[in-house]
This record gives structure tokens, C-alpha cells and sequence, in this order.
């Protein structure tokens, strides 16, 4: 019996892209599949964030995202330039976001065309494993857009002109987000119960498994 799972994913989360590889996976392991939910990060969602929390929290942030790249045998950079345009220094948010609106809207646009795991796991290892310098340019994202087998030209017409409708849908999947009882991504929901984290992915499978999950 096939199932169906949502996930709810940030371009700018490096647990995301940590957890990418094995949500693929398992849509290839398994009679399942995972609809990829895009939704916009934190410090978008709550710009204050990062100038409220503990100090601590972004450099344990930062070893532990080392420790478990090191430990599932992937590489880890942090992408250059930043999605998010961000002071480091006063952690304070820019009001200008050129490059996590455009990936965010990407995404949707590529889920829409049937490709939303393949392309958030070509991009995101792009940025957070490959390390590409300068990824938002033309030159070198369209080569990646491309290994998915969409254009970038095409893709960045259509947001021009589906700006209000992509907004729309990922406000609703920030909306889902919450009702399924989480804010922090990646979240996996099945049934309506949420697996935040690459760490509970394993035991999203185990819930599913009760529901008749069986590898193909």
C-alpha cells in the first residue's frame, strides 16, 4: 500500500540539507511518497530570532551540523553567499532577500513539475556540499537547475509572473507547518504527527511501517 508523507524544508537549514539524501531514499526504498512542502526559514518567519537566542545556540549549531555531516559521510560547507542576507555581528535581518525568495519560490515551482525531492536535494548539496561559489549567478545556478532537468530562465519567468501564487502556497505550507504542531524544518508528517529534525527519520519510518509500509 502506498503511503503519503509531507516534509516541510528550508533552503537555509542545514539540518535540510543533511537530511535530504536519506528522505530521497526512502522514496526509493519504500512505496512511498514524500511531497516537499517549501517554506521560508526562521529568520524569515520570525526575524527577531537570532538576536533573542543564546548566543551558545548558533555555535553549537554549527559544531553539531559539522558532527553529523562527518558522521553520515557528507560534505559541509556553508553556503557562499548566505541564502539569507544577514548582519552577523547584530544577527539582524535584511529587509531585502533576493536570494532565499528565489530559491523558496524555485522549489515550489519544481514540486509543481513533479521534481520537488530531486531538486531540493540537487540545490541544496550544490550550496551546502559542493560549496559553488557565487551559486545565485546565472552562470552557475542554471548548470545546476539543469542536472534536474528544468531551466532557469523558464523557471525565473514563471516566478515573475506566479509571484502572488507561489506566496500564496508557501504561506499555506508554513500554515500546515504549524497545524501539525512544529515551526522548525525539516519536519516529516505522517498521519498528522511530526518528525522534526534528520534525526527522527528513523523513527518516522518505524510510525509508518505500523501504517503498512513496505520497500519496493
Amino acid at each position: 500500500m502506498s503511503l503519503t508523507a509531507h516534509l516541510y524544508w528550508s533552503f537555509r537549514s542545514p539540518y535540510s540539507y543533511l537530511g535530504t539524501r536519506q528522505y530521497r531514499e526512502l522514496t526509493e526504498q519504500y512505496d512511498l511518497e514524500i511531497l516537499v512542502k517549501p517554506v521560508y526559514p526562521i529568520a524569515i518567519r520570525t526575524p527577531e530570532f537570532f538576536s533573542k537566542v543564546d548566543p551558545q545556540w548558533i555555535s553549537y549549531l554549527l559544531k553539531d551540523c559539522f558532527r553529523v555531516a562527518e558522521y553520515r559521510d557528507l560534505p559541509f560547507h556553508w553556503p557562499k553567499p548566505d541564502p539569507v542576507v544577514m548582519d552577523n555581528k547584530t544577527r539582524s535581518i535584511s529587509a531585502d532577500q533576493p536570494h532565499i525568495y528565489r530559491l523558496t519560490r524555485l522549489g515550489v515551482l519544481a514540486n509543481r513539475q513533479g521534481k520537488g525531492m530531486e531538486f531540493i536535494d540537487t540545490i541544496s548539496h550544490a550550496l551546502w556540499g559542493e560549496a559553488t561559489q557565487n551559486w545565485h549567478l546565472p552562470e552557475n545556478l542554471g548548470p545546476i537547475v539543469a542536472r534536474t532537468g528544468l531551466d532557469l530562465a523558464d523557471m525565473d519567468k514563471e516566478i515573475a509572473e506566479l509571484e502572488t501564487d507561489l506566496e500564496a502556497e508557501i504561506s499555506r505550507n508554513q500554515d500546515e507547518l504549524t497545524e501539525a504542531g512544529h515551526w522548525g524544518v525539516p519536519t516529516l508528517v505522517f498521519n498528522g504527527e511530526p518528525f522534526f529534525g534528520q534525526d527522527r527519520i528513523d523513527m518516522a519510518v518505524w510510525r509508518m511501517k505500523q501504517h503498512g509500509l513496505t520497500e519496493k
